[in-house]
């Protein structure tokens, strides 16, 4: 099997192991758990990765892939091009800037293509999505919902279809914060692309503030299928998920799922029994959403954003912190809300037995919190201190 210099971004690794037939998302998330990084997977004998996936797959994964190497030359030409300072990115499961929220799917994407103001955090997030054929109350609502969230210091993530999406892209950018990412559209298609092609200038706009999400190589087109798959990732990237308007069945009921799947809040405005629009949110209040009328009612159930977002030290560091892999946690929990054991395992490069020790005196000392999901959450720093 052809080595990878280590020298160099993962991505090329990560998109071959993308493209190989029959091995599937949670295959590859088995052989990098398995084997600790992209590289290591590629170092293994074709019997030791037999060993983990069967001599087929074992097979395919020593052979290259159908239109590898054209797609490694399309991803470069695109990561070297600049446009009035729109950064362009492609984020691996070994980079740190992997959102950790999506770290802990079970099917995370192997890659994620970024495009946009890539250096501002993305911080604590919220999604807002809806109908594509919203009232103009349910467009309105979308706006100013996501305008005070993104005033409030989330960012606002949906999915830049037509309707609720781009109403809630809209509010987020009209609040004109400089502090953190406003919106995040996630998309169903390669970043070369926009869907619908009415949404070239919002699309513009969200990567000249925000950020702009997919986990399809460059070139894919719009499929139907792909809309579904996509918004496990606007709930996986949220800390909750705000329903605005919905028919029933729609696209929006299955990003909340996928929210209450992950643990997550989520939350439904009501509206007249008569709408068609109003009758997926009020299935979701009968399933137990909560019922929201106004932005209190959302920030009732969220932590308060200094728990989500790292403060400077203003004491000493508590005694675990002097240790180096002690540290190496804290800064790989650095500005993410929680991350779970498998992320902190690649981020950190630690057994999980020395880990999971760490961890335990991280948490006696207050400087870690463990949430009802089992993940690990940065404590307020300036809360840090030596108890036992």
């Amino acid at each position: 099997m052809a080595h990878f210099p280590p020298s160099q971004a993962s991505w090329p690794l990560a998109l071959r192991l993308s493209l190989t037939p029959g091995l599937g998302l949670q295959g590859a998330r088995k052989l990098w758990r398995a084997f600790g990084s992209l590289p290591a997977i590629w170092a293994q004998p074709i019997t030791t990765l037999a060993h983990e996936t069967g001599d087929a797959l074992a097979t395919a994964l020593h052979n290259e892939p159908p239109g590898w190497a054209a797609q490694c030359e399309r991803t470069q030409a695109w990561l070297e091009e600049t446009h009035q300072a729109v950064a362009h990115a492609v984020w691996t499961w070994d980079d740190a800037a992997y959102p950790a929220g999506l770290l802990a799917l079970p099917d995370a994407p192997v890659m994620l293509f970024a495009r946009g103001q890539l250096q501002r955090p993305l911080g604590a997030a919220l999604a807002v999505v809806g109908s594509r054929n919203p009232t103009h109350q349910g467009r309105e609502n979308a706006r100013a919902f996501a305008y005070s969230l993104a005033a409030g210091g989330y960012a606002v993530v949906s999915g830049l279809a037509m309707g609720i999406d781009a109403a809630a892209h809209t509010g987020a950018m009209q609040a004109n914060v400089d502090t953190h990412c406003p919106t995040v559209a996630v998309v169903g298609t390669g970043l070369d692309q926009v869907y619908p092609r009415q949404h070239q200038g919002l699309a513009h706009d969200i990567a000249s503030c925000g950020w702009v999400l997919s986990e399809f190589p460059l070139g894919t087109q719009a499929l139907p299928h792909h809309f579904p798959q996509r918004n496990r990732l606007i709930a996986g990237l949220s800390l909750g998920v705000l329903v605005v308007e919905a028919a029933l069945p729609s696209g929006s009921l299955i990003t909340a799922q996928l929210a209450l799947d992950q643990g997550k809040e989520v939350f439904a405005i009501p509206g007249s029994i008569h709408s068609a629009l109003s009758r997926g949110c009020h299935a979701l209040l009968r399933q137990g959403a909560k019922l929201v009328e106004n932005l209190q009612d959302i920030s009732e159930e969220m932590p308060p954003l200094d728990r989500l977002s790292p403060q400077p030290f203003t004491s000493t560091p508590p005694a675990v912190l002097q240790d180096a892999n002690a540290w190496a946690i804290w800064q790989a929990l650095e500005d993410d809300a929680a991350v779970n054991l498998d992320a902190l395992v690649m981020r950190t490069g630690l057994p999980v037995a020395q880990l999971l020790a760490l961890l335990h005196l991280m948490h006696n000392q207050a400087c870690v919190a463990i949430t009802a999901t089992g993940a690990y959450q940065r404590v307020h720093l300036n809360r840090c201190d030596t108890r036992s």
